[in-house]
């Protein structure tokens, strides 16, 4: 689970992790929302700055899936302070799209636990039913049954297309023809 401002610039970064996108919701959060998810914060000196931002326009609120995807969402976003991703890590997410002036206005918000991910994906998609991860070969009978035909059909349009940004049409293509639109909610965490 994680949350970028804006998200449209970005897809192409996750596709290039590897992480899959099961859901998103576009959401701009109340005072009262933002200081609920952030409850952790509260009468931290930076909570007012935080919640100021997180209110000032529509966030995106997505659930990814990939092992270690906490670990590595949260690698590739750098040090939370803008100032300290700047200096240790200058080529992750946060240095690149943080505002420098700002270590508030970070960019994205990467679960920091199960127990964190699991929350905060209850928080913007309080209809989901988590369920445990499958095995190996579960895993396989999902990609090949699941997966593969809807990958297929994008790529072949992709290829009939031959539109300008490959990678951004992909994902677009992706997300309107997603057949877990049309099924229960349930995602495996």
């Amino acid at each position: 689970m994680m949350l970028v401002l804006p998200f449209s610039k970005y897809l192409l970064l996750l596709l290039l992790l590897l992480l899959l996108l099961l859901l998103k919701k576009h959401h701009t959060l109340t005072k009262e929302e933002a200081e609920e998810f952030y409850a952790e914060h509260e009468g931290k000196p930076f909570f007012e700055t935080l919640i100021e931002y997180m209110t000032s326009g529509a966030v995106v609120a997505m659930v990814l899936s990939k092992k270690e995807a906490i670990a590595e969402w949260r690698k590739f976003l750098g040090p939370t302070k803008v100032s300290v991703a700047l200096e240790e890590a200058p080529e992750s997410f946060r240095a690149r799209y943080g505002d420098p002036e700002n270590d508030s206005h970070n960019a994205g918000h990467g679960s920091d636990s199960e127990e964190s991910a699991q929350r905060e994906i209850q928080f913007f998609f309080p209809q989901l039913t988590l369920e445990p991860p499958t095995d190996e070969e579960g895993a396989k009978d999902y990609l090949n049954f699941s997966i593969s035909p809807t990958l297929v059909r994008g790529l072949s349009e992709l290829c009939k297309e031959k539109p300008g940004e490959p990678a951004i049409w992909l994902a677009d293509w992706l997300l309107k023809n997603n057949p877990n639109n049309n099924r229960n909610n349930t995602i495996r965490k």
